[in-house]
């Protein structure tokens, strides 16, 4: 506590929290707003964020290179037109050394705990070896796949094989000519199965529900398409035009919700060529029934792939569809009785989005002692833009609760980064220490993007049984923004600013513990 009857001034004037793609672009946007005093934390050795987590067998981009980049450092040079997770990390990297923030990063050291002082007008954020550090602002770059979900088998505790979740891969185990058992057919088990399928002795599937696989147009770039992407005129035109037809493709049926007719005939033309795909490479109608989803097109993220559906055509590959029962010491029964021994299970069961004290990942305390995981759980999750949160002062977010319009993700973070370049180099011009989103323009927009997602054909044909991330706990969409990713940029770049309340510490105290600081009223 401050004793000292004069505000303290804290050690920097923002922390980001997250070296990822999302922190690295937020740190960007900073330097571009004249803001220069800033650390960028995060727990990894390396920035990369999920590029540099997820290393399993085949982990590669599921948009096209030439597209995932960011505006202000596009990169020319790529093996594949889906690069491989190594090369993004890699690309992290390169944005680091050049845009000159290699100084601006403490590796190694996570957030464990964030507590904004209501007197000082800061925060302070706790590290994992229990130091704090402070500044008037802080940034949440954390990621929406970070904490993974490990499912709550029974006997999961007792078994003596090798167990790893995919996104931790241990490199260590060599998977090799052993039977192995992976749980999961989302989008990382998508690229893991058919590079097991290449090693092992046995490879037992354990599927809950099929996935919407389109085929994958990819095929090495080579010396001289990459010279022709250097060209500058030639790679922001493949950006812009391949940035507008990801969008479209992964998002168009939230974009056009107000449109039932037009969303499903369009998901009926998808779900048709997406069958037919399937028919050309599974010929067993036996194996091409337990492939076929069960939900409608475009209920989870859809995935890409050449391989997948021919890896369950291997002799040594099976698909299972029947329940897990429990695991034993040696593998895992099914609910049918059948157990099957396995040397390795992978967890490929995806990541905790919008969940209860995973998102965020470590307690977050605003004004009055309010924590953001349990307001969120308490009155659902929102943010304003997906950046800011009433009762949360001088704190934005990168991915934060509908903040995300389907597509590349590299959009939305320059987009939620702009947003809080720009709140925060306001608040220099206007010499405030604090700043909040007002209550009113807040509740507008989740009541607007909610009414919107409720339209969606995620909430009239049938996805909520589909187990997708894009449908929380509470029965929300608050993993994406039913919109364009036109909206989203131009909305986090010209909201209006007295969207936000702004204030100022009282340079004088009348009292020890600082009670005569001047802060901004609550807001209503």
């Amino acid at each position: 506590m401050n004793t000292t009857g004069s505000p303290l001034t804290p050690t920097y004037e923002v922390i980001i929290i997250g070296a990822g793609l999302g922190g690295i672009g937020a740190g960007v946007a900073l330097r571009r707003a004249g803001v220069e005093n800033f650390l960028i934390i995060d727990k990894w050795p390396k920035v990369g964020g999920t590029w540099l987590a997820n290393t399993y067998p085949g982990v590669a981009v599921d948009i096209p290179s030439p597209i995932y980049n960011f505006s202000f450092q596009q990169r020319s040079q790529w093996s594949r037109l889906f690069a491989p997770g190594s090369e993004l990390q890699r690309y992290a990297e390169e944005v680091v050394d050049a845009q000159g923030l290699r100084n601006k990063l403490r590796l190694g050291a996570g957030a464990t705990k964030s507590v904004f002082d209501e007197i000082d007008h800061l925060w302070r954020v706790t590290l994992e070896d229990g130091s704090v550090l402070t500044a008037r602002f802080v940034i949440g770059a954390v990621g929406g796949l970070e904490q993974p979900s490990t499912p709550d088998i029974p006997g999961i505790e007792e078994y003596t094989g090798k167990l790893m979740h995919s996104s931790r891969w241990d490199h260590d185990y060599d998977p090799g000519g052993k039977r192995v058992a992976v749980i999961g057919t989302g989008a990382s088990a998508l690229q893991l199965i058919p590079e097991l399928a290449e090693s092992v002795s046995r490879l037992t599937v354990y599927q809950r529900r099929a996935i919407w696989i389109a085929p994958k147009p990819d095929f090495a770039m080579g010396p001289v398409l990459n010279a022709v992407l250097n060209f500058p005129p030639v790679q922001k035109t493949v950006r812009a035009v391949g940035n507008v037809g990801v969008n479209a493709g992964l998002g168009a049926g939230l974009a056009v919700s107000n449109y039932p007719r037009v969303t499903g005939a369009g998901l009926t033309i998808g779900e048709t060529a997406l069958r037919a795909y399937l028919f050309a490479q599974v010929r067993d109608p036996e194996l091409r029934r337990k492939l076929t989803p069960d939900y409608r097109l475009g209920c989870k993220r859809p995935s890409v792939s050449n391989s997948y559906f021919r890896a369950f055509t291997r002799p040594h590959v099976d698909l299972v569809t029947t329940g897990i029962e429990r695991f034993t010491p040696t593998g895992i029964v099914t609910a049918d009785g059948t157990a099957r021994d396995a040397d390795m299970v992978v967890l490929a069961t995806g990541f905790k989005v919008m969940e209860k004290g995973y998102t965020p990942p470590y307690p977050i305390y605003g004004r009055g002692g309010i924590e953001l995981g349990d307001f969120w759980d308490a009155h659902r999750f929102q943010a304003y833009q997906g950046v800011s949160v009433p009762r949360f002062p001088n704190a934005f977010l990168i991915v934060g609760p509908y903040a995300y319009a389907p597509g590349s993700y590299i959009p939305l973070i320059e987009a939620t980064s702009a947003h809080a370049a720009r709140v925060i180099g306001e608040a220099r011009r206007r010499g405030a220490t604090c700043v909040e989103v007002r209550q009113e323009p807040h509740d507008r927009y989740f009541e607007r993007m909610d009414r919107r997602a409720k339209r969606t054909h995620l909430f009239s044909q049938g996805c909520a049984s589909s187990n997708t991330y894009y449908i929380n706990y509470q029965g929300d969409g608050a993993a994406f923004r039913p919109s364009t990713q036109l909206e989203m940029y131009w909305e986090n770049r010209h909201f209006p600013l007295d969207d936000y309340r702004f204030g100022t510490v009282s340079p004088v105290r009348t009292g020890a513990n600082g009670s005569g600081a001047t802060i901004p009223a609550p807001v209503r």
